[in-house]
């Protein structure tokens, strides 16, 4: 006797990031797996699935939906509703449909895949050395996309039109490149070329006699290799923009780059072929390993290794290398059996990455010799990311408090998220109405929330001139437009001065602006990023510059926030800082204003006083006096700038924290050997005071305690600071969740031994995972502030 099996119908809706990352052939594939009939399409908010068949089908398809999702893609919800059998009985992919206002998750730029990868070297392959290799799993994707659904008219692929042979792969179920949108092949896809810049005689001879042992003539990625190789310095096309490159084991064409570019100590990151040729330059541990083989491909800072074959010039004075790996298949090509080659954003200082071809002639036209230039578009800028592994087990290997948070709180701090993580959201502890925070200065980058999602930017660059702010621009429009969100509500910086403030004062209109305090925002970015909803915190808030409530330049904050308000419960005690901003970039400045609160005499024995010229130092002794340009500032970036001055490790400054920099790295190799003799702070009610640790720094000096012993004292002795304070608001205020947030806990070796001392005693702490630490992060904290204050209203 025949049983007849009820059929059932379901309409799913699923969201998350499920566009663009082979999730509509992944459904496809599984319905024909359990004999399902129905659709799948994309639309504004995610993909929409109807499926008909026997209850247990149903069910086990919805399961596998989850359990068995495509690698890229990451759902955050599935709705299910029932509908009426149809009586269909095949399964098929439908045309997409547009919500005006609906959104969905779009996936970052990813790297080459393994699959991709081995076609690109197969030369039986007919993609074999095709420069613009992907397929569902790998690829651009964010860069790319001008509005949503993410389908091909949508991209900067809509010139390209497929060949019968990827038109067939792309509507082939079964293949791999099944609906991949940026699918092309060396027939009808986008092609890359050389042009020659201002040099074009000399680079025409110098690539004339090149030969190909692949090819009849030298293709236009070995002419730009060879170039290389000979010290040129070559503007490359990417994913997210140029980068300019060049050997980086070449001392000539290193100091070149850096005249060229203005840059004179600031680290530049290189790309090697491989893992095996990152551990040749560099110490390499597992966590750092995985991170370098990650899809996102970020930045990597790795401890270089002793006679590293790579120039001194790639990272002047500083231990470490930024350290990356080829995410894209024509950096496969340009890296393949060669040394490492620096890859830095092609900008002069400070400005955004170029993206576009005739920006690039214009712009890059005095920096560099040969552009290796290709015609796919680049819709949106998007920086390199930046991470550091954050291994507790090297500060202290016997202990078992480091072991315990290594394997709790996880390895890695960004340092600056952008390509591979960019425009993934963060998801929010609460609700929010659509907002727009706009961050801060450097490091700028912004927020676009809405719901339960903060959707942060990448990396923008710092906000001081026009050529930024216009980045910053179409970057807020291409947000709106690809999550379909029109803020309500604006978020900025107290600052009066900031760019990104004063943008936001006049694009307000008629929507709510609201300014956020500075390390409020940052004690909140962390909370949020860690779904934090406990009620106010002990946050310290530690960096180098930021507007405080009363007008002096804050930085040593230590706050009791929750996200709608804080109070000040301590700071760092007020010095005079002459000069200002001159003396961010003169360490030696923050040096004697230091020692002149400390009541430490200006002699000559002190490498900040005998740097400082003598005139110089009657004009600053003037202005600390009387505070004549000389704003007070409790900031602890400038303190620690200061202890690196006095201890003779770098007077004057290049780039953002070098000093601070320099002396973390002496620190990290002497920390362990320091168990006592921290520097006492003096801490009254509501102030703590840095005038006996330079005392006592001052005294060392003058007994012969040498340099790399000092820097690790000081480090334990912010980290002991940070113990006492939260053990004092504990006990006054019941308080037992501690945030770490601010620049300065950039500084891994000091976070390591804050986060070992604070568990010990028991706190909870948020660290940052997800978003910077520095103002990186910024953005995320000021649109949560101001999404809870209008709730609150």
């Amino acid at each position: 006797m025949l049983v007849e099996v009820t059929r059932l119908r379901q309409r799913l809706h699923v969201t998350g990031v499920v566009q663009g990352v082979g999730f509509r052939p992944f459904v496809y594939g599984l319905a024909q797996a359990h004999g399902l009939a129905g659709f799948v399409g994309n639309n504004s908010a995610g993909v929409f699935i109807e499926v008909e068949g026997p209850e247990s089908a149903l069910s086990a398809f919805q399961s596998d939906l989850i359990r068995r999702k495509p690698p890229l893609a990451h759902i955050e919800a599935i709705a299910v509703e029932e509908l009426a059998p149809l009586g269909e009985s095949d399964f098929r992919i439908v045309e997409s449909e547009a919500q005006p206002a609906a959104n969905t998750l779009i996936s970052p730029d990813i790297c080459l895949c393994a699959d991709c990868r081995r076609e690109l070297f197969d030369p039986n392959d007919r993609r074999y050395r095709y420069p613009f290799i992907n397929c569902t799993n790998c690829g651009p994707r964010f860069t790319i996309i001008k509005d949503i659904p993410y389908d091909r008219s949508l991209t900067t692929m809509a010139d390209f039109e497929m060949c019968p042979a990827c038109l067939a792969e792309y509507h082939d179920p079964l293949d791999r490149r099944f609906h991949a949108q940026p699918n092309a092949c060396p027939e009808c896809g986008p092609q890359v070329w050389l042009e020659f810049g201002e040099r074009r005689p000399e680079i025409a001879a110098a690539i004339s006699n090149l030969q190909s042992p692949i090819a009849e003539s030298p293709s236009p990625i070995e002419q730009a290799r060879h170039l290389l190789s000979l010290g040129y310095i070559v503007a490359v096309k990417g994913i997210g923009g140029f980068h300019l490159a060049c050997n980086a084991a070449s001392d000539a064409a290193l100091q070149t780059l850096r005249n060229r570019k203005g840059r004179v100590d600031k680290p530049f990151a290189i790309m090697v072929a491989d893992l095996e040729a990152a551990r040749a330059l560099a110490e390499v541990s597992d966590a750092e390993a995985a991170l370098l083989t990650s899809r996102e491909r970020p930045i990597v800072l790795l401890r270089r290794r002793p006679g590293a074959d790579v120039s001194a010039l790639v990272a002047p004075g500083n231990p470490y290398l930024g350290v990356m790996l080829p995410y894209t298949p024509l950096h496969e090509l340009l890296l393949e059996g060669r040394g490492p080659l620096v890859m830095t954003s092609a900008n002069y200082s400070d400005e955004p990455i170029v993206k576009d071809n005739d920006e690039a002639r214009e712009r890059l036209a005095e920096l560099a010799d040969a552009f290796l230039m290709h015609n796919r578009d680049i819709h949106v800028h998007c920086d390199d990311s930046v991470m550091r592994v954050f291994n507790l087990q090297s500060s202290n290997p016997q202990s078992p408090v480091s072991n315990h948070l290594k394997t709790e709180i996880g390895d890695y701090l960004p340092l600056r998220r952008s390509r591979g993580y960019a425009p993934f959201p963060v998801k929010l502890p609460f609700s929010v109405r659509p907002t727009l925070a706009v961050g801060g200065e450097l490091k700028a980058t912004f927020c676009l929330a809405r719901d339960d999602y903060a959707f942060m930017s990448q990396h923008i660059g710092d906000m001081e001139n026009l050529e930024t702010l216009q980045a910053f621009e179409r970057a807020v429009e291409h947000f709106q437009a690809i999550f379909r969100c029109t803020p309500e509500i604006i978020v900025s910086d107290l600052h009066p001065r900031y760019l990104s403030a004063r943008w936001a004062h006049e694009h307000a209109a008629n929507r709510q602006h609201i300014r956020v305090q500075h390390h409020h925002a940052h004690i909140a970015a962390v909370m949020a990023e860690n779904s934090y909803t406990g009620g106010r915190v002990i946050g310290f808030s530690f960096d180098g510059t930021g507007y405080g409530t009363d007008g002096a330049i804050w930085g040593g904050e230590v706050l009791l926030a929750d996200y709608a308000s804080f109070d000040r419960a301590l700071h760092l005690a007020y010095v005079p800082l002459p000069g200002g901003d001159a003396a961010v970039k003169r360490p030696y400045r923050a040096a004697l204003a230091h020692l002149h609160a400390a009541g430490v005499a200006w002699d000559d024995d002190l490498p900040p006083v005998a740097t400082c010229p003598p005139a110089e130092r009657s004009v600053l002794a003037h202005q600390i006096r009387t505070g004549l340009n000389a704003v007070p500032t409790s900031s602890l970036g400038r303190l620690f700038d200061a202890v690196a001055a006095l201890c003779g490790i770098r007077q004057t400054v290049t780039y953002e924290a070098q000093a601070a920099i320099e002396m973390e790295a002496l620190a990290a190799d002497n920390l362990a050997d320091v168990t006592d003799g921290a520097y006492p702070f003096e801490v009254r009610e509501t102030v703590f005071d840095a005038a006996p640790v330079i005392r006592a720094i001052v005294a060392d000096l003058r007994w012969g305690v040498s340099t790399p012993v000092i820097a690790a004292k000081f480090h334990r002795s912010v980290a002991e600071l940070i113990l006492t304070l939260s053990r004092r608001l504990r006990a006054e205020h019941g308080l037992n969740t501690v945030a770490l947030s601010g620049g300065v806990f950039q500084n891994v070796t000091l976070l390591a031994h804050t986060l070992r001392y604070l568990r010990a005693a028991g706190f909870d702490v948020l660290t940052h995972r997800l978003v910077p630490p520095n103002d990186g992060g910024l953005a995320l904290g000021q649109a949560v502030i101001g999404a809870k204050r209008i709730l609150d209203w």
